[in-house]
């Protein structure tokens, strides 16, 4: 059985999607751009912040706009309720299953830190993780594979006794680029395509019975 599980954190563990496109829509309206569906912003996901707003803006992507934009952004986001981000069904449940088989767990996400660490606290206060990777200006972010191994790292163990759980084709990228096995849970943002990875989860409660053969 493994002794790390890594998780990705939207689409993953939280359904936060629909708070983060309302917000979204908000700072586009403040500049006159058109808003987005929830289907377009899901097919812009994978890379961090950065990338997804260049990607939303398009033509309007200019060096002044992006910044401009992502703060605006940032501002409306972190200043809203969420109220509509909430763990997926079975999630806390799945992990406090993995905590009580002594497996390290871990969270490898392009959303900030600080934001992952309050949504961590709020639903999951009483699981143990060992270490939360969030996105930092100053580091890679997914699919580079350096967050995954300073967990690695931290956990004391190899990347043959750790997996990283995601719901998308950057998830199946990083865990590459890292050389450890993949979970993709098909109940987040991905698409056909990223179900073709060798293990594909239909159901939450699944990894830590799929855990237990690897």
């Amino acid at each position: 059985m493994k002794k790390l599980a890594i998780f990705d954190f939207d689409g993953t563990l939280f359904d936060s999607v629909d708070d983060v496109v309302k917000s979204f829509n908000e700072a586009l309206t403040v500049y006159g751009f058109p808003t987005v569906t929830r289907e377009e912003y899901i097919g812009k996901l994978g890379g961090n912040i950065d990338e997804i707003v260049s990607l939303m803006l398009k033509d309007n992507a200019t060096p002044e706009n992006l910044e401009s934009f992502k703060n605006t952004y940032l501002k409306i986001y972190y200043g809203s309720k969420k109220e509509n981000s909430i763990p997926f069904p079975g999630t806390y449940e799945t992990l406090k299953e993995l905590e009580s088989r002594n497996v390290f767990l871990a969270i490898n996400s392009n959303r900030f830190t600080d934001s992952i660490e309050s949504f961590v606290e709020k639903f999951f206060g009483d699981v143990d993780f060992l270490s939360i990777e969030g996105h930092d200006f100053d580091i890679p972010t997914k699919p580079s594979p350096e967050g995954i191994n300073r967990i690695i790292e931290k956990a004391g163990v190899c990347a043959e006794d750790s997996i990283f759980i995601g719901d998308s084709s950057t998830d199946i990228e990083t865990a590459k680029n890292a050389g450890i096995d993949c979970l993709i849970v098909k109940w987040g943002y991905g698409n056909e395509k990223d179900f073709e990875n060798d293990y594909v989860l239909e159901d939450i409660g699944e990894i830590s019975e799929i855990l237990k053969y690897f």
